[in-house]
């Protein structure tokens, strides 16, 4: 009986999001759609979470022909249905607040672009077969690259964009691979089959990591997430948040069962550990809020890397839900603090905003100490989890000492970026008076807040384990790291900075220099070099001097007879004279 009420309500709040699609008159509210759309998916997420049941999969038959059966299969279990919710609730926020954010632009057309991406988002998330996924997966893709670059006469903009399509491109070629691998050796692409009938080939979860890797940003493909900040404030805050970014990350979380293997976790955990320590030291360097906020993106998307590594897809999606709701919401308080500073984004140039904007301040602050890890906000109940597992868990000791730095260094960058645009002294010229009064401003931001200050305490029950027995020194070591992060920062940024060697090394860490710029440099000279000794062997030298030398050559053997060789001359004289006589002496006969 529960099952039937349970798929209706989630269809239910599916096909919700699509009705401003087709109508004309609901595309101003869109964002009520999503709201109600989120109030009915609770429903079913409480239900399967009181009742404790297992996977669920729904098959609709979309095609059927004697030779050709075309099925989409709706699989609803544990991480799904609680990743429904989260997805609807921040869309939910991000739209209401673009509304105000984007108030001169064409918002129909806007909207309904981060509806369709949330809706791809949401295929991808209940997919029961890998042509689903697939789906889901290019779709997010594509409208990330329309999205990215909405303001297309930006010339970032549209660098960006084909930076976000090309590395997205390059993971792709892993779950194409893990389909066609699948369609040979297995004949099927539903999920639940193959999560039973699959012997762990390698081939396939080695696909399945690099699709990762290329989605989620993970280190040496994370080049394009910061460069992701061109589009506008909304934009980032979805897909960093709650769609495009984390989808890697759920992929691998519902096919763990295929990974369980020594050597997979262990790549998953030696990536997961460099994403988070990298990016952490790219966000200290970044004067840009959108940067740094980007870059602890791909930090925290490392530690839910790091989380599938320790064998815990658990905590993973622990971390991916209470990460969306404190992510989107900075975000969007910096959006707002860029549109009252006339597009300001440097936090350099920021300052005293918590008497100009106090709000947006404050709940700038609560979501960065929740980023931090500060105790008894979402952020601490999920990094504290992954981090006292590893503590607990036979692993690499340089792996756990990584992810102890790479928490510190969070909370340094954050401390960094709160300092700069709360300190007292104004930093920059008089500008228009700044404003807090619009609802379609502040609501989503005090909603959001709440949301990543309660989020962990309710979750904690149903995602985390059984509590590691560790002593009290190590129960404490990662409160201790954050708070000597902190006071590390705040000691830095009183002095004056000097653009040193080692600060230079860590502001280039993203690579952006050996990839976009030194290495394709290298390889246009290489061509240049070569196709240049071509040219110039090939078609200069012979239609030049070549072809001038071999017809001088030939045109001094005809005219030039005369070399005298007389016995030759006299032995074509005597046999012409022959022949000659002989054609005469017949003619007469």
């Amino acid at each position: 009986m529960l099952e039937p009420m349970m798929i209706t309500l989630i269809l239910t709040s599916m096909l919700l999001l699509t009705l401003p699609l087709f109508f004309k008159k609901l595309e101003m509210k869109i964002t009520k759609i999503i709201k109600l759309a989120f109030l009915t998916s609770l429903l079913p997420m409480m239900l399967i979470l009181k009742h404790q049941m297992q996977n669920i999969n729904v098959d609709f038959n979309l095609l059927n022909t004697g030779m050709t059966n075309m099925t989409m299969t709706l699989m609803i279990n544990k991480y799904s249905i609680m990743f429904l919710p989260t997805a609807l609730f921040v869309t939910w926020s991000i739209m209401e607040f673009s509304t105000w954010y984007m108030t001169n632009e064409p918002t129909k057309k806007f909207q309904k672009h981060l509806l369709i991406f949330l809706i791809s988002m949401l295929i991808l998330a209940t997919a029961g077969s890998f042509m689903q996924l697939l789906v889901g997966w290019e779709g997010v893709g594509i409208l990330s690259f329309m999205l990215i670059n909405w303001w297309s006469t930006r010339t970032n903009a549209n660098s960006a964009a084909l930076q976000a399509i090309i590395y997205n491109r390059i993971g792709d070629i892993g779950l194409i691979l893990v389909m066609a691998v699948l369609l040979s050796t297995l004949g099927t692409w539903d999920v639940m089959s193959t999560l039973t009938l699959s012997t762990k080939d390698t081939l396939i979860t080695l696909g399945l990591i690099m699709a990762a890797i290329g989605k989620s940003a993970q280190f040496f493909m994370h080049m394009w997430l910061p460069a992701a900040m061109e589009g506008p404030t909304p934009v980032s805050s979805l897909l960093h948040s709650s769609t495009m970014v984390v989808a890697g990350i759920y992929m691998l979380a519902q096919m763990h069962p295929m990974m369980n293997t020594k050597y997979l976790t262990t790549i998953c955990l030696c990536l997961g550990t460099l994403t988070s320590i990298y990016s952490a030291l790219c966000a200290i360097a970044q004067n840009d809020i959108k940067k740094i906020i980007a870059f602890s993106t791909s930090s925290q998307l490392g530690l839910m890397m790091i989380a599938i590594g320790i064998n815990k897809p658990d905590l993973a999606m622990f971390h991916m839900i209470t990460h969306a709701t404190f992510k989107s919401t900075l975000f969007l308080c910096a959006g707002s603090i860029i549109h009252n500073m006339q597009n300001e984004q440097d936090i350099r140039k920021m300052s005293c905003t918590k008497n100009t904007l106090p709000t947006t301040t404050t709940i700038m602050t609560i979501n960065g100490i929740t980023l931090a890890g500060t105790p008894f906000l979402s952020g601490f109940y999920s990094k504290d989890m992954i981090i006292e597992t590893m503590m607990s868990t036979n692993i690499n000791a340089w792996a756990l000492t990584t992810t102890l730095l790479s928490t510190t260094m969070t909370s340094m960058y954050t401390t960094r970026m709160i300092f700069y645009t709360t300190k007292k002294f104004f930093c920059y010229k008089p500008i228009t008076a700044q404003q807090e009064s619009s609802p379609q401003q502040m609501f989503p931001l005090i909603r959001l807040t709440l949301a990543a200050t309660m989020t962990g305490t309710m979750l904690m029950p149903i995602l985390s384990n059984t509590p590691a027995s560790l002593t009290t020194f190590m129960k404490m070591t990662p409160l201790m790291t954050i708070i000597a992060g902190m006071y590390m920062t705040t000691e830095m940024t009183t002095k004056l900075q000097n653009t040193t060697k080692s600060w230079k090394f860590i502001s280039h860490l993203a690579f952006f220099k050996l990839l976009h710029r030194i290495l394709p440099l290298k390889v246009l000279k290489f061509s240049q070099k070569h196709s240049t000794q071509l040219t110039d062997l090939m078609w200069l030298e012979n239609t030049g001097p070549m072809a001038i030398d071999l017809l001088s050559t030939t045109t001094s053997n005809i005219i030039s007879m005369q070399k005298g060789q007389i016995k030759k001359y006299f032995t074509v004289l005597l046999i012409t004279t022959t022949i000659l006589l002989l054609m005469q002496t017949t003619l007469t006969l």
